[in-house]
């Protein structure tokens, strides 16, 4: 095992310990989660979850939402944002998928290997590396290691990437440094970790619980015990 598999190995270990194991959420159809991770781009999971109930109250079926008017579709899920744009997109994703294979179901691609997986579900216009990933891990059990801006951020200042590298080549670089078993429990509690502790603009760095695991060069020190 390479010196930068056991750091993130160590890094995920001590993020169980000050975070827990994450609880499994009962998972959603491969339909519904690729639905609702195109609504949750740009926005939270409040507002993504909001659109997603409104736009299943409005339409039970997704035939229905792939055949309806887009201004309708539109108006359903005006609480994510940009709807605009994710409605025409999430017809569009419909109509290709039913196009390909016939009907909705999904299921197809957990008999694949993950990347003709991930490739066939990035072929579609708004499908990018990070929705087909959660598909995949979140519905389908398919071992992939999804990366938003969280994950990103944090991996890039914990030295686990390159800096330059790329959100599209991090997907496949995390899934060669962590052990398969552990991609949802570290894709959760490294997003947690950005968002409680790791932020943007001004980290909490006395209050890491990675602090003597990370190598960000501009990392604030505790301050001294009285």
């Amino acid at each position: 095992m390479s010196d930068l598999k056991k750091r993130a190995l160590k890094i995920h270990k001590t993020l169980l310990e000050a975070f827990g194991e994450p609880i499994w959420r009962n998972p959603l159809p491969a339909v519904d989660e690729l639905v609702s991770t195109i609504l949750s781009q740009n926005t939270n999971d409040v507002n993504r979850d909001r659109a997603f109930e409104a736009l299943r109250a409005k339409f039970p079926a997704w035939e229905a939402v792939r055949d309806a008017g887009t201004k309708d579709v539109i108006q359903a899920i005006r609480p994510a944002g940009l709807a605009n744009q994710k409605g025409p997109r999430i017809q569009q994703v419909l109509r290709a998928i039913t196009e390909e294979r016939g009907s909705l179901d999904l299921n197809f691609l957990a008999d694949l290997p993950l990347d003709e997986a991930r490739a066939w579900l990035t072929k579609f216009n708004g499908v990018g590396p990070k929705t087909a990933a959660i598909v995949l891990c979140f519905s389908l059990n398919i071992p992939a290691f999804p990366v938003d801006t969280h994950i990103y951020r944090v991996t890039g200042r914990l030295g686990l990437r390159p800096e330059k590298m790329t959100v599209e080549q991090v997907h496949p670089h995390l899934e060669s440094l962590f052990p398969p078993e552990t991609y949802y429990a570290a894709h959760l509690n490294l997003i947690r970790l950005g968002r409680e502790v790791c932020n943007a603009r001004k980290p909490n760095c006395p209050k890491c619980p990675i602090y003597k695991l990370c190598e960000y060069k501009e990392k604030t020190k505790p301050s001294p015990a009285l």
